[in-house]
């Protein structure tokens, strides 16, 4: 059986845990199944590295800095795996058999990802690799990251890639219960669950999976989620079931919506390029960009708002044709992903329309081939979240 394992950072948190880990991956190695291994950064290393950034950092900075987590986590599981006899290599962004690779928007490019991920496949069998989660590489050889519950989706897309039979998710939980334990008495494990119920819980606060990952899973690929003490990685924990057809991802920070209004955004060439480098330069990242006729709209993290606006300014009172810049806080982002939906007939108005009904107002909508993107206050994201969901399954 082909298997890749992710090893979560709870899991990795010690040195008895880095042992406990490299003994289960053994014995599944001994058993004559082909093993490939994520690690994510050891305890929370990638949260004290970013807590320790007090300075500004360019994005190809912030990447590398934040990589040294997961680049110590790999070397300790291989030397780990290396002292049981296990033949085992680690790979890192930079490394020339790297599998994951990400375009220049940042996002997975998926024909180049499966492409490394086949010829890695190749040698599972001869060697354990030992991959970073959560980094990704782009095309000019820079270090890159796949966002919050990276390592995840690094262990479900290359399950994917390389026609694993299962993906195991190997954390601090026991798989999924059927409540908290520690809030419930009697809470046991729940043995199957589908994605679309996951899904739902991972909004709720479930921390499990992370619903990004669960979009690379197929039906033919078995992903289960165990506990690190269950030292068997093969059996028990809780089976995730079917695939997403669409998914809805909440953002779970607050956005502020920047408009800039005046007569240059139609008429003067390149004014989109000149306000987003400005952002750009400031190191501020954008979630989405909205234009219309005499104005264009940035969405960036409230943290950053005020920032944004006196950058966004100087570039009001450098271009005489710019008027002024608003700024409004307190909003939220729900989308709809997957397949061609947007190209749907009447998908929108399915989406939209409901959300009208219960007299919530959309500040913003995006649509692109594979996303929609839906604005809403911040008071009423729960709401929306839930009619949104409904929509969609229906």
């Amino acid at each position: 059986m082909r298997v890749v394992a992710k090893f979560g950072g709870t899991s990795l948190g010690s040195g008895d845990r880095v042992e406990r880990a490299a003994d289960s991956i053994a014995d599944a190695v001994a058993a004559d199944h082909e093993i490939a291994v994520v690690a994510s950064a050891m305890g929370n290393t990638t949260d004290e590295l970013l807590e320790d950034i007090t300075f500004e950092a360019d994005d190809t900075d912030r990447a590398e800095i934040v990589s040294m987590g997961e680049r110590t986590s790999v070397r300790m599981l291989k030397a780990a795996l290396a002292a049981r006899g296990v033949n085992a290599t680690f790979l890192e962004p930079g490394h020339p058999d790297w599998p994951i690779v990400t375009n220049q928007r940042g996002e997975v490019d998926a024909d180049a990802t499966r492409e490394r991920a086949a010829e890695l496949a190749e040698r599972l069998g001869e060697t354990v690799p030992v991959i970073t989660g959560f980094l990704a590489e782009d095309h000019d050889g820079n270090v890159t990251t796949l966002g919050r519950g990276g390592s995840d989706t690094t262990a479900v897309m290359l399950g994917r890639y390389v026609d694993a039979d299962q993906v195991v998710i190997v954390t601090d939980v026991e798989g999924v219960m059927t409540g908290d334990p520690h809030v419930v008495e009697g809470a046991r494990n729940v043995g199957e669950i589908t994605v679309d119920e996951l899904r739902n819980l991972s909004f709720r606060g479930a921390e499990v999976v992370a619903p990004s990952a669960l979009s690379f899973k197929d039906d033919e690929l078995d992903v289960r989620v165990i506990h690190y003490q269950h030292g068997d990685l093969l059996s028990g924990g809780t089976r995730i079931e079917g695939q997403f057809e669409n998914m809805v991802d909440m953002r779970e920070s607050q956005l502020a919506c920047l408009t800039v209004a005046g007569r240059a955004i139609r008429n003067r060439p390149g004014i989109a390029a000149t306000l987003s480098t400005a952002l750009y330069e400031s190191d501020i990242n954008v979630d989405a960009i909205a234009s219309g006729m005499d104005s264009m709209t940035f969405y960036v993290d409230e943290s950053v708002a005020e920032r944004a606006e006196n950058v966004l300014h100087r570039e009001v009172i450098e271009v005489g044709e710019l008027s002024s810049v608003t700024v409004t806080d307190d909003i939220a982002v729900i989308r709809v992903l997957g397949g061609e939906l947007p190209n749907q007939p009447g998908v929108l108005r399915r989406i939209v329309d409901p959300i009208a009904e219960a007299n919530i107002n959309v500040i913003d909508i995006i649509s692109s081939a594979t996303s929609v993107a839906i604005f809403v206050d911040w008071a009423d994201r729960e709401e929306a979240l839930d009619i949104v969901q409904d929509s969609v399954r229906s």
